[in-house]
């Protein structure tokens, strides 16, 4: 028997979450290729938060095992690139949507989804950095990649005192990038400037509906909140600047103007984490493992056991917690 959070539905069609005890039997099998793991640690994401509240119908299957992170070792295997032992880390492919996930002590994945450990991370600061850390890494290699150098000028990050952008803070300051950081909490401007912002503003003054063409200033961007903030974000983009978007935090639309990419040669890149390939995948892990301010992180991170996670997802969408949330599945 081993622990997991278990989503189900009621006979009103409302989520219901709570610690199970389930067995190996019960974990849904995928043939060839499945490997048997043991989680020491997962996380709480956005999308766990929606999952486990119900709040967006993630969840295409039912019952669920939340969980689109997770980190630990194999104990069974019958892909021929693992084997028991082995330390693997586990970010998207719809685990925790389609498939049992990570916010259970043990999983059946496909070897196909899991990316080797690097050798001087255990799996606690993997899922510190998590799925958050991992899609930061893969804007800051984004800019890096389109030529956006650290002396062209400000780099913007918005949603700054969540998940990717602490993250992103942390490593662009790092690279040597001057880092702006938006957010609607300003209580926590020092958090932001100890993690490398050289400047916070007020997500105000990006959020609400603004002109197509406004005032030059980022060289490049870090957006996890889409519509207005990333309208305005790529309005404010200067001459040939590039904006990273991998969030919705605000909304799934986009109410901007062709204007910046035709006028200014402004490029929009948009960054997946979920079905990333592999090479792509274990390049920001590398980097992560020595790129990465092991002081900041700590940071960044806060610890809770398993069944605080369901008490905390609702927290994490409501705005009221910063930084990345370790699940220590075993406690």
């Amino acid at each position: 028997m081993f622990n997991a959070i278990l989503l189900t539905k009621n006979d009103a069609g409302a989520t219901c979450a709570q610690v199970a005890q389930l067995t190996d039997a019960q974990l849904p099998a995928d043939g060839d290729g499945t490997v048997l793991v043991r989680v020491d640690y997962s996380t709480l994401n956005y999308k766990d938060g929606l999952a486990i509240t119900g709040q967006a119908p993630v969840v295409r299957a039912w019952p669920m095992v939340p969980g689109i992170d997770g980190a630990g070792e194999v104990v069974a295997s019958s892909h021929p690139d693992w084997q028991a032992g082995d330390a693997f880390i586990l970010n998207g492919w719809g685990v925790g949507e389609s498939h049992w996930g990570c916010l259970a002590q043990r999983a059946k994945l496909k070897g196909d989804w899991l990316i080797r450990r690097p050798a001087d991370m255990s799996a606690r600061t993997a899922m510190a950095i998590g799925t958050a850390g991992y899609t930061a890494m893969l804007c800051a290699m984004a800019l890096e990649e389109q030529g956006v150098d650290k002396n062209a000028g400000e780099i913007l990050v918005t949603g700054a005192s969540g998940g990717v952008g602490s993250v992103a803070i942390a490593i662009l300051s790092g690279w040597g990038y001057r880092v702006v950081a938006s957010t609607g909490k300003l209580a926590e401007a020092a958090y932001l400037t100890a993690l490398g912002a050289s400047e916070v503003i007020d997500r105000a003054a990006l959020s609400a509906a603004g002109k197509p063409m406004q005032k030059e200033r980022w060289a490049g961007v870090v957006d996890s909140v889409g519509s207005h903030t990333l309208a305005n974000a790529v309005a404010q983009t200067r001459y040939g600047g590039v904006v990273t978007a991998c969030g919705l935090a605000q909304g799934l639309d986009f109410p901007a103007s062709v204007a910046p990419f035709i006028l200014r040669g402004v490029k929009l890149i948009g960054i997946d984490s979920v079905m990333a390939p592999r090479a792509r995948r274990e390049a920001a892990w590398r980097r992560l493992a020595s790129e990465l301010d092991a002081g900041k992180l700590a940071t960044i991170t806060h610890e809770i056991p398993l069944a605080d996670a369901i008490a905390k997802a609702a927290q994490l969408l409501a705005g009221n917690l910063h930084g990345r949330l370790v699940v220590d599945v075993n406690a």
